[in-house]
């Protein structure tokens, strides 16, 4: 009976590391190639997408993947990559609102108010991506987020007919890194649950055009 019950969960085990492995593969070997870390290379595209995030962690010291995305945002604006930047993150109560914080840190890093749209219901990276085209009306876009986080998105707007390449804001190491990209293997997977079922944003809206 013991071995059995061994077998089981030694054959889970192995199960749930396969379909991470698989669902890890399938998203890397879609984006390659669509992301980018120096700004030269970086496509041009009407509209910067930069994906949200807390600015602060919740022992309130500086979230580094907030400042690593504003900053990119704000190195592909001057460069002339993009020509309008669409915030899309949580403003889930109004104590709290990722898009009008980071708005106004852009906007003190030198982007035009009028350069930027908000885009208040990107709760998940599914809706952003899926809101990015079905509210705001885009067929393109580059995506500003860290690496790992580029390639799910692109791979997701892959999937839901938005073509997309990432420009990639600088990483995070540490511990507080280690912890993001184990998470990001299980929100991979995850990823095809939402395909599977064919989730939707929490929210559509109007179209809102970008010009």
């Amino acid at each position: 009976m013991k071995k059995k019950i061994f077998k089981f969960f030694a054959g889970a085990i192995f199960a749930l590391f396969l379909l991470i492995f698989l669902c890890n593969f399938t998203i890397n070997s879609s984006a390659e190639g669509k992301t980018f870390s120096q700004v030269e290379n970086v496509p041009q595209n009407k509209v910067g997408l930069v994906l949200g995030t807390a600015k602060r962690l919740v022992n309130g010291q500086p979230n580094l993947y907030y400042s690593y995305r504003i900053n990119a945002t704000i190195e592909l604006y001057n460069a002339k990559k993009i020509a309008y930047v669409l915030v899309s993150g949580d403003n889930g109560s109004q104590y709290y609102n990722e898009p009008k914080t980071i708005k106004n840190d852009l906007i003190a890093g030198g982007i035009p108010a009028d350069k930027i749209f908000l885009d208040y219901a990107g709760f998940r990276t599914l809706d952003s991506m899926v809101r990015a085209k079905a509210v705001f009306g885009l067929e393109k876009v580059t995506v500003i987020s860290q690496k790992f986080h580029n390639e799910r998105a692109i791979y997701l707007a892959q999937k839901k007919g938005l073509t997309a390449v990432g420009f990639n804001a600088k990483d995070v190491t540490g511990n507080s890194g280690l912890k993001i990209h184990l998470r990001e293997y299980l929100a991979r997977v995850k990823v095809f649950i939402d395909l599977l079922f064919n989730t939707q944003p929490k929210f559509y809206g109007e179209l809102i055009e970008i010009k």
